[in-house]
């Protein structure tokens, strides 16, 4: 019999719901039968959308939750208070088993601080990270920690390290994923006291194939499958990457319609420019997991239509299939000289 994963999905969250939301989740119950999706939100509002389409009843259930989080209230303040959300009830069904994962657009804060106090973290692990997938010109690289921990310490990032390996080994299918820490140089001796303090145990950590040092420059390229740094390195990283696409892309446009015989170039190339722009669009890999929880969390961009939401939920199925949290679980490296924070 086919194992069913089971999806929590918050309908609310994101500049687009429940509009894209919606239509995400209908998108991916018509392509798989082996998913189930939780639309949490309300009611009301879910249905009305629900409306529109035809899908396999069986594969949607509606959720009512009455309240919403919106995006600029603060975290933890809007997880205590807002018990009624779309957001605290669906990760409460992961928490109590009802759900395999959970996956939101919304506040990425909430999402975080709701992630480690109510699904909770596996034992062991101290900083849960964000782990977005980026494209490159090879193919993808995962960028672990771009948000959640800002003020990490060295044993931290080498969970970083093992946690975004076992990723990209079993759910995006990459065979001894070469891991490599930001650093201003190539150099070892070169970085700040917490890439000092972490290059080392990264060479020493059994289990993952540490490449050294990777700068910047080199991300786009492929340089390393598993790029690691703490959050506010990743942050800054994933922000210029996504900011950098956007205006090349706006150049480019700009520049293929200022002449005729640019207009008219651009029509023969726009084929084989639609292809390549595929290949760098970050939503056909979904959302980025907060890994090392008890259950599943991905953040879907606050913007995002959807196929990024479809996308999301497929992760969902990979993630369970290849029992992404025993592997965790089973591998991670827990330093017993410091205290679990």
């Amino acid at each position: 019999m086919q194992e069913i994963t089971k999806v929590a999905l918050d309908a609310m969250g994101g500049d687009n719901a429940p509009v894209e939301i919606v239509k995400g989740a209908v998108n991916a119950v018509s392509s798989r039968k082996d998913i189930k999706v939780f639309l949490v939100g309300q009611e009301d509002v879910v249905k009305e959308e629900l409306a529109k389409y035809s899908y396999p009843a069986d594969q949607i259930e509606v959720v009512h939750a009455p309240e919403v989080i919106e995006m600029a209230e603060p975290p933890v303040v809007a997880i205590r208070r807002k018990k009624e959300s779309s957001m605290v009830i669906a990760m409460k069904m992961v928490k109590e088993g009802q759900a395999d994962a959970f996956v939101s657009a919304g506040s990425s804060g909430a999402i975080l601080v709701g992630g480690q106090t109510i699904v909770g973290r596996i034992k062991g692990i101290k900083r849960p990270p964000l782990a977005p997938i980026i494209p490159t010109e090879t193919g993808m690289s995962l960028l672990i920690d771009c948000g959640a921990n800002v003020d990490a310490k060295s044993e931290n990032l080498v969970q970083f390290a093992q946690m975004g390996s076992i990723y990209m080994e079993n759910v995006m299918g990459i065979k001894n994923p070469k891991v490599a820490i930001v650093n201003i140089g190539a150099e070892e001796e070169k970085g700040n006291a917490l890439v000092k303090e972490t290059i080392p145990k990264l060479h020493e950590c059994e289990g993952i194939n540490f490449i050294g040092c990777i700068e910047a420059r080199e991300i786009p390229h492929g340089g390393a499958d598993v790029i690691v740094c703490e959050a506010f390195v990743g942050n800054v990283i994933l922000k210029l990457y996504e900011g950098l696409s956007q205006t090349l892309i706006g150049i480019v446009k700009k520049g293929l319609m200022s002449t005729l015989k640019s207009k008219i170039g651009a029509l023969l190339a726009l084929p084989a420019l639609k292809d390549t722009l595929k290949d760098f669009d970050a939503s056909k890999y979904g959302g980025a997991p907060l890994l090392g929880l008890n259950g599943l969390v991905v953040k879907a961009h606050g913007s995002a239509k959807s196929t990024e939401i479809t996308n999301a939920l497929f992760q969902c199925i990979t993630f369970k299939q290849q029992d992404i949290n025993g592997k965790i679980r089973e591998h991670i490296i827990v330093e017993t000289t410091t205290e679990e924070e």
